[in-house]
């Protein structure tokens, strides 16, 4: 057996630490809600909402795996799903309480407020989903931040080393992803109070992760077939119309469930969720059909997804008829931004800041042009309906969450290459991060796993 390094073996010391740091909690949680009377049909819900979103994350895996080199699918699709591992054990710890604990200054949660969920389990509802046990609230919540660092994995693929991206998914969502979350969703946080609105994550995921993702994509530098402009075919574009399919139907959960509640809401962020997700499938394959293109698989399943992220923030606040425009509208921005981009120099594998950055920001500004009171009374109504400083209102939160995810983003990937190194050699990325990363790999939908845990000179050449 191989010496271990110090470096190697520090993810499982962290993981045993907090592990024995969870023996030293006082008293156990208490999952009895003391008679509490909750919504049945509200609790029963947002259970299935839960699920729903958890199933984004698997989804969003197929989606990427899809799309890349055959010999980096694996690599690229446990990037995604390993942060369920990473990101559920940090918010018991510390994550939930960062986001949704008492305030210090609208700026972060103290992280002693529901610290190993201490609480939760019997605590008063959240003062926003009050039909709700807080328990159940602080699992919805959960999905949404397993979610937020996977999207990132899209711009890094094929050359960011599977340690150095555990690090990054653990930093980002303790610097970037909590503090964005109790500004925007936390009653005391500075944006709520501004009068910010972000229905389910445009600000909180799709930019945050989408600014993170170009920051990633500059410090990695481009991979060398990026610098040869070799054209890299899909891995398996079945596998992308599956996660399409599978990220479309979770997001029910990811909107609706959003309304924390069974109620005529739900109803309405469910109905413009599939209509934005509609209109932006057809509205990116028409465009490209209108630019000479051939209507394709992929070009559908990506305008889809574009659609899904602008009409995130506006869900639960606009018509279903505006949510056509909000499809529309971001389709065209995405698959423009998507072209600039190949003309330029920037390496974002999978395309990531053109479609969830640029996408969510879309979706936040059009919120403030199109929301409207008539649809949710604890919104507000936007420029469409003589309302303009809401509009800036949003454009200010747009704007300070571009700024604070790209710097800190960009300190924690300057840091991990400090402490590991970031990217694979390129040796390794030669030969794929299937094999070099995890002696797996992707062959003609086939996983090969060498009985002598290491891959012949053969295996390896057939990548």
């Amino acid at each position: 057996m191989s010496k271990l390094t110090t470096k190697q073996v520090a993810p499982f010391l962290v993981l045993a630490g907090v592990a024995i740091a969870s023996l030293f909690i006082p008293a156990l949680p208490n999952f009895d809600d003391g008679g509490k009377l909750y919504s049945a049909a509200d609790t029963g819900w947002i259970i299935v909402a839960t699920a729903l979103v958890f199933l984004m994350t698997p989804g969003l895996a197929f989606f990427y795996g899809g799309m890349v080199h055959r010999k980096n699918v694996i690599s690229t699709m446990i990037k995604s799903v390993v942060a369920a591992g990473v990101v559920s054990i940090l918010w018991v710890a510390v994550g939930f309480s960062l986001c949704f604990g008492e305030s210090i200054g609208g700026f972060i949660g103290n992280p002693l407020t529901f610290a190993f969920f201490q609480g939760v389990g019997s605590g008063a509802p959240w003062s926003l989903a009050p039909t709700i046990p807080l328990a159940l609230f602080a699992l919805f919540q959960l999905m949404f931040a397993i979610i937020t660092p996977g999207l990132v994995v899209g711009a890094v693929a094929e050359r960011i080393r599977f340690t150095a991206y555990i690090m990054f998914i653990a930093l980002f969502s303790l610097l970037v992803y909590a503090p964005i979350a109790h500004w925007t969703w936390h009653p005391e946080g500075f944006l709520f109070k501004m009068g910010v609105l972000d229905f389910a994550g445009g600000t909180v995921v799709h930019i945050s992760a989408g600014c993170a993702a170009l920051v990633g994509a500059l410090v990695l530098k481009r991979r060398q077939s990026h610098i040869d402009q070799k054209e890299i075919p899909p891995a398996n574009i079945p596998y992308v119309l599956i996660g399409t399919g599978l990220l479309w139907f979770g997001w029910f959960g990811f909107n609706a469930g959003s309304a924390l509640g069974a109620n005529a809401l739900a109803v309405s962020a469910f109905a413009t969720t599939n209509t934005a997700a509609a209109a932006a499938g057809l509205s990116w394959m028409f465009f490209d059909v209108a630019r000479g293109k051939k209507p394709s698989v992929l070009g559908f399943c990506i305008g889809a997804v574009v659609g899904l992220v602008a009409i995130t923030p506006a869900a639960g606040f606009v018509t279903i008829h505006h949510s056509i425009f909000i499809g529309v509208i971001a389709a065209i921005i995405s698959n423009l931004a998507v072209y600039y981009k190949q003309k330029s120099t920037l390496d974002d594998t999978l395309d990531v800041f053109p479609c969830h950055g640029v996408g969510g920001m879309v979706g936040m500004l059009l919120t403030g042009f199109f929301a409207t009171k008539a649809i949710n009374g604890a919104g507000n109504d936007g420029w469409f309906f003589g309302n303009p400083s809401f509009f800036f209102t949003q454009l200010k939160a747009l704007g300070i969450v571009v700024a604070y995810s790209t710097i800190v983003s960009f300190v924690i990937f300057k840091f991990i290459n400090f402490v590991l190194p970031l990217r694979v050699s390129s040796e390794e990325e030669e030969l794929g991060l299937d094999a070099t990363q995890h002696n797996e790999k992707y062959l003609q939908g086939t996983l090969l796993v060498h009985n002598n845990g290491a891959l012949t000179e053969e295996e390896l050449s057939e990548v």
